[in-house]
């Protein structure tokens, strides 16, 4: 095996513009802080390019064996980067000017390439690093808006990320211990002969550590004081790229176990818990973004359904693929319409928008009946294909599962979209000016329109991608 660095271009990319970025906005004027969104823009497209250039390539190992580059890492590397790239265009209308700027940016490239490290991770000790390298810069980024909210939720991120830090680590030194290795390329063959009980403790510290950074049960907990709590643009950013590498890292080591233990049922109970635990709790939401950040523990449900039967199908991993892509452009489109709307922190307070301004009215149900999974959305065919997956693989009551939380996921998102057009208040009209209620930022309100637009073509032309893809 031999390092061959040049194959992990697209994360060398981020992580130098993000030093770039770092080192550049000390040193300009808080008027020219733009240049570094410029830089972090640059940064990202030359990752996403780098990384569609060698996708059509051969599967290689990097890293002496430790770093897949295959479909999976090109497709979570071609996502995350242009994800984070519509992360920077909210942040336009947000942050533009203001005295945290270019570090918002580094961190978000930090973060971003601790993401792609979690999710071509091959060994145990480089999916320890990608975590430490895409949680950090996640707490600054939550209490980077200064407020006593975001400094409640960064402190309880952080605490909450410190504790799941070392259930993981705990769990990598429990499978070393057992069987003298990190690499996923002997784990399986070594974890069949070694103690059962041993090998169930530690591979659930380690689901449990990479629960936390993609934000599903058991380590949800910070994830809806967050996305209230944050930035417009941080709120979107945390609930939607991470997400990426921790799923696919938790399929890559699903995928190596032995049936030794029963994985699919505890992934699969996983998987339920979080899609309920999300859809239960966002009914009782009115704030907008807390809403939106339970609803994406919900959704991390719906992403470990295919992870539960990772080996057993062959539609697991690509049906997987399919809803990560659906997932992020349906999430920063709900969330970019927020933006565009920063003062309106209440569901009622959406009462008319559709009216006076359609498109994002428009956007906006899009995203929300997106995340439903209805058709011809993104979405729809993602949850399609993963009930497909686990049917397949015999386990008949996920599809339930998914069924049932899907149904019911509808009457909370329903809460937001019935405001939309309803007729506002007259007096309240009067007071205020029907035209003058809403005034959406341009770039936020413009990404949500494109986004949810991807949303629909993608989902009709989710064919030619499942092809892509497998």
């Amino acid at each position: 095996m031999e390092m061959r660095p040049l194959l992990l271009l697209p994360e060398i990319i981020l992580f130098l513009g993000g030093l770039v970025v770092l080192l550049s906005g000390s040193f300009l004027a808080r008027d020219r802080q733009w240049v570094t969104r410029v830089v972090a823009a640059v940064a990202l497209l030359a990752a996403a390019t780098a990384a569609a250039t060698s996708f059509a390539g051969p599967a290689e190992m990097a890293m002496e064996g430790t770093f897949a580059v295959d479909v999976t890492t090109g497709v979570a590397r071609i996502v995350a980067a242009l994800g984070a790239l519509v992360v920077l265009v909210l942040a336009s209308d947000e942050i533009d000017g203001s005295p945290r700027e270019s570090e918002t940016y580094a961190l978000m490239l930090f973060a971003t390439t601790g993401t792609l490290i979690l999710a071509g991770a091959d060994d145990l000790l480089i999916v320890a690093v990608g975590f430490l390298l895409a949680s950090i810069p996640l707490y600054g980024l939550i209490g980077i808006a200064r407020t006593p909210q975001a400094a409640e939720a960064a402190l309880k991120t952080y605490l909450i990320g410190a504790l799941f830090g070392i259930l993981l680590l705990a769990g990598v030194t429990i499978l070393y211990g057992v069987t003298a290795t990190t690499s996923y390329a002997d784990l399986t063959r070594r974890l069949a002969d070694a103690p059962a009980g041993a090998v169930a403790a530690g591979v659930v510290a380690v689901l449990g550590g990479l629960m936390f950074k993609a934000g599903g049960v058991p380590g949800h907990f910070w994830v809806p004081d967050a996305a209230q709590g944050a930035g417009g643009a941080v709120a979107a950013f945390l609930t939607t790229i991470p997400k990426i590498g921790a799923v696919i890292a938790a399929y890559r080591l699903v995928a190596t176990l032995p049936d030794t233990l029963p994985w699919p049922l505890l992934v699969g109970l996983l998987a339920v818990a979080s899609m309920t635990l999300g859809n239960l709790a966002a009914y009782w939401q009115t704030d907008p973004r807390r809403l939106l950040g339970w609803s994406t523990v919900s959704q991390v449900g719906y992403l470990l359904v295919p992870v539960a039967v990772a080996g057993r199908t062959d539609l697991a991993l690509p049906s997987l693929l399919l809803y990560l892509a659906g997932y992020t452009i349906t999430n920063l489109s709900a969330f970019a319409v927020t933006t565009a709307l920063p003062v309106h922190r209440d569901l009622d307070s959406y009462r008319g928008m559709g009216r006076t301004h359609p498109w994002l009215g428009a956007s906006l149900v899009v995203a929300l009946l997106g995340l439903v999974g209805t058709p011809p959305t993104i979405v729809f065919a993602g949850k399609l294909t993963t009930t497909a997956a686990a049917w397949d693989a015999g386990h008949p009551w996920l599809v339930v599962a998914v069924f049932v939380n899907t149904v019911a996921s509808l009457f909370y998102y329903l809460r937001w979209i019935a405001p939309v057009y309803s007729q506002r208040p007259s007096g309240e009209v009067a007071e205020s000016g029907e035209r003058t209620v809403f005034a959406p930022k341009v770039f936020s309100a413009s990404a949500a329109a494109v986004t949810a637009l991807l949303s629909v073509l993608l989902g009709i032309g989710a064919g030619l991608l499942w092809q892509i893809i497998t």
